[in-house]
């Protein structure tokens, strides 16, 4: 660790940087049950629980508009074929509602397979790390106390944009850890209107939406890949340059590559709707 203040100043941005990227590889390989010891799935499933009382009432209520509005007369409801093809509705939208956790959670392991067998294919156990070059932290050391004025504007913000950059990073992959724990707990609403055929477009949203935020983390954790690979080879050090163009160089080019990252961490939900269309 060197003991220049703009040395200093970058690496601690970077390390920040590092610590979000390899919080994003946690969080993506993590399931909700274990998410802070399992405190927030146990909320998540007692709101569950109390909405599924919520759900049956509305499945009940969805069934019987789906009657009305889909059969002309009670002669219709009569009919054999018009009855069992209702009651095979009502038993089919009452067992969504009933083991709908369990489906929502298998569905989610899939995806964690599809996740771990991406970082498998592609040989990362982990984040790459993003470190200062040797080249960067001798050209500012050598520097005096007056050519180092402009290295300290310089790292002061390109220092700012790899913060603001890290957090804008990881709250986009908290985002869609929290979005998991809503579908969640809202799902037995949403499910209930599968009960009748008008509302049946409603539960199937619901399912789309849910499989889109499920997918998010294959696109996050394939953009994570892509990205380690492109920033696998640093950006180029002009060791002729003037110690300020030589950092304000690097930084840029930094920024440019952290900027690809964060874009499409952040377009991972918008990539998803485009490529299944949903």
């Amino acid at each position: 660790m060197s003991d220049n203040w703009v040395v200093q100043n970058l690496e601690n941005a970077l390390e920040v940087w590092n610590e979000k990227l390899a919080e994003i590889w946690s969080l993506i390989t993590q399931s909700p049950e274990t998410f802070k010891g399992g405190a927030i799935w146990s909320v998540i499933t007692d709101i569950h629980g109390a909405l599924q009382a919520i759900g049956y009432a509305l499945l009940v209520l969805f069934f019987v508009i789906g009657v009305m509005k889909t059969c002309g007369s009670f002669a219709e409801v009569k009919k054999p074929e018009h009855a069992l093809k209702l009651f095979i509705r009502f038993i089919l939208a009452k067992s969504v509602i009933t083991y709908g956790l369990e489906l929502m959670l298998a569905f989610l392991s899939i995806i964690q397979g599809v996740i771990s067998t991406i970082m498998n294919a592609a040989g990362f156990g982990s984040s790459a790390t993003t470190v200062l070059p040797t080249e960067i932290v001798t050209a500012i050391e050598d520097c005096g106390f007056f050519e180092s004025i402009p290295l300290w504007a310089v790292t002061l913000i390109g220092g700012l944009f790899v913060w603001i950059l890290s957090f804008i990073m990881i709250l986009s992959v908290y985002g869609r850890f929290f979005k998991l724990y809503m579908y969640t707990a809202i799902s037995p609403i949403p499910l209930s209107c599968f009960a009748g055929e008008p509302t049946q477009n409603v539960g199937k949203s619901f399912l789309k939406s849910y499989a889109g935020v499920c997918l998010e983390g294959a696109i996050i954790v394939l953009a994570c890949i892509i990205f380690s690979v492109f920033a696998s080879s640093p950006p180029d050090v002009d060791t002729t340059a003037a110690a300020a163009s030589m950092v304000w160089s690097y930084i840029g080019e930094l920024i440019f590559n952290m900027l690809i990252l964060v874009g499409s961490v952040k377009m991972a939900d918008r990539i998803v709707r485009e490529m299944m269309g949903l």
